[in-house]
């Protein structure tokens, strides 16, 4: 069960090349750097790399043809998408000269305007949940009721929202669950054009290609339906950091080599989830970290900056998840923490939230559950070592136990000498000798 949201829409192919948005040098440059690194290519292949309309695409090569910068040196079929293009010796200088501006050879960017407007109409804003989506969507966890009460709002708000508690507990489970759980899909552009210079959005890493085929029968739309094929159509993105992120990488990473950008995280994840894992564990200070966040938490908008030293603005419409082990009051002031809408304390489980997760474990192990395993594992070892129970406790346990029955080629059924050994060799005890 998935988030209630508005029919998607497609974008819609240009009609023109001035619906492009591109000028047609870029376009011609774009083709010219093609050939020069790929080779030569028919009309047909060279739509499937720059992902134009085929009358946009033969109107810029008959223009080359022209001007003698490519020729045909074949035909695979009777129309022109069947021809075969390469480059002449003034064609190839054209091609190199291009390549010095910039490397990018693949589908045609998606001008910035564009990419702000359609990142608004399909917005995360628009993705709704209600209480039983919550409920169904967290039925993998057992916990307290009283967090689904703050975990509904705090997606529909699609702006912040703050984990903290002790290791173990759920935290990253839960980003995870609320990021699976609103679902859906949206259209991205491959890249992305700023001021004649090229920002690479799609990431293989972060965005899953969920083709049309693929959509279940109350969603199929036709194959003759088309739609601007600059952009893919991926799962909603989940984009997942830790303590390696640093504040260079929240803007526009810049190879000179290639004279290409890679969006940050955070352009990446619009649309969808953000997670930092293990906030305050970074090496930057926390509160520079969330200053960092602050403009586009509260305008929706953030701020990027070009080599040259140009700014520009861009949508910043992801539900932003911080999730951390360490104490709030230890991370930054109170003040701070204001700017985080949504506050959520992830406890450790009460004894029979733990019984219920040390019989799902089990189940899903195909080991009979014991009623006796409780007390044995509280008296023995929470209470004598004063440890505090964590929701990963049983699955851990339990996974000892299976690698100690396997070892000693015995049956995955409990008994007290095992299960003791299996804690003995998870807990660090150190008032007794591993058994």
């Amino acid at each position: 069960m998935t988030s209630v949201q508005h029919e998607q829409l497609r974008p819609t192919p240009p009609a023109s090349v001035m619906d492009t948005g591109l000028p047609e040098e870029f376009i011609t440059d774009l083709l010219l750097k093609v050939l020069y690194v790929q080779g030569a290519r028919t009309g047909q292949q060279l739509v499937d790399v720059v992902k134009l309309p085929f009358p946009f695409v033969d109107s810029r090569l008959l223009d080359l043809q022209q001007r003698r910068l490519i020729e045909v040196r074949g035909t695979t079929g009777h129309s022109r998408a069947g021809y075969v293009f390469d480059l002449t010796g003034a064609g190839r200088d054209r091609g190199r000269d291009a390549l010095t501006s910039s490397q990018y050879v693949g589908p045609a960017p998606v001008p910035l305007r564009q990419y702000g407007e359609w990142t608004m109409k399909q917005s995360i804003r628009n993705v709704k949940v209600t209480r039983e989506l919550v409920v169904k969507g967290f039925e993998r966890m057992v916990l307290d009721p009283k967090v689904f009460e703050i975990i509904g709002p705090a997606i529909n708000s699609a702006r912040s929202l703050f984990l903290y508690g002790g290791p173990g507990n759920g935290k990253t489970f839960i980003s995870e669950t609320i990021a699976e759980m609103l679902g859906g899909a949206l259209y991205i552009p491959y890249a992305i054009e700023v001021d004649g210079q090229i920002l690479v959005l799609y990431d293989p890493v972060h965005h899953h290609e969920m083709p049309e085929e693929g959509l279940g029968e109350d969603e199929w739309i036709k194959e003759s339906e088309p739609f601007d094929r600059r952009f893919i159509r991926i799962r909603r993105p989940v984009v997942i950091t830790g303590g390696e992120l640093t504040l260079d990488q929240l803007d526009l990473q810049y190879d000179t080599y290639s004279k290409m950008y890679q969006a940050p995280f955070q352009l990446k994840a619009n649309g969808g989830v953000l997670i930092i894992d293990d906030f305050g564990r970074q090496r930057i200070p926390s509160r520079d970290l969330l200053n960092r966040w602050i403009v586009p938490l509260e305008k929706r908008i953030d701020f990027l900056t070009l080599h040259t030293g140009g700014k520009f603005p861009v949508p910043f419409d992801t539900l932003l998840i911080l999730s951390t082990n360490l104490a709030p009051k230890d991370l930054v002031e109170e003040a701070f923490m204001r700017r985080i809408h949504y506050k959520i304390h992830v406890l450790g489980p009460e004894l029979e939230q733990y019984k219920e997760i040390f019989r799902r474990c089990s189940e899903e192990r195909g080991i009979p559950y014991a009623e006796w395993a409780m007390p044995q594992i509280y008296q023995t070892f929470y209470k004598r070592l004063g440890i505090e129970p964590r929701a990963c406790h049983p699955r851990d346990i339990l996974d000892h136990f299976i690698d100690i029955a396997t070892f000693l080629e015995a049956e995955n059924v409990l008994t007290p000498e095992l299960l003791d050994r299996a804690c003995r060799s998870y807990f660090l005890d150190e008032t007794s000798e591993q058994s």
